[in-house]
């Protein structure tokens, strides 16, 4: 029983490493995400719809890739803004991608 405390507090400590909360709420991660993969972009179900790209997610202490899509426009003129990292001095974070 106390080898699976021990590794338990291994890996809770790993974990804590690896991403921290910053007073912002922002989420941060020390290593930053690999490339983005090349999606191929299938036919538009229809008029109004936008292709969203795909992006990595941070789950389980690793990235996730997460598949574009297409999404109806909320309105005429949409433009949508991607999700993406950034990076600043204390680590990667994630932003969400919104219309605009």
């Amino acid at each position: 029983m106390r080898s699976f405390a021990a590794a338990a507090l291994v890996a809770a400590s790993m974990l804590a490493t690896t991403a921290c909360a910053g007073a912002s709420g922002r989420v941060y991660i020390r290593s930053g995400p690999p490339p983005l993969r090349a999606e191929a972009v299938v036919v538009s179900p229809g008029p109004g719809y936008v292709w969203i790209p795909g992006y990595y997610n941070y789950r389980g202490g690793g990235y996730a890739w997460v598949g574009g899509r297409y999404e109806r426009a909320p309105r005429a003129r949409a433009r949508w803004v991607p999700s993406h990292w950034e990076r600043d001095r204390r680590g990667w974070y994630f932003v969400e991608g919104r219309w605009r």
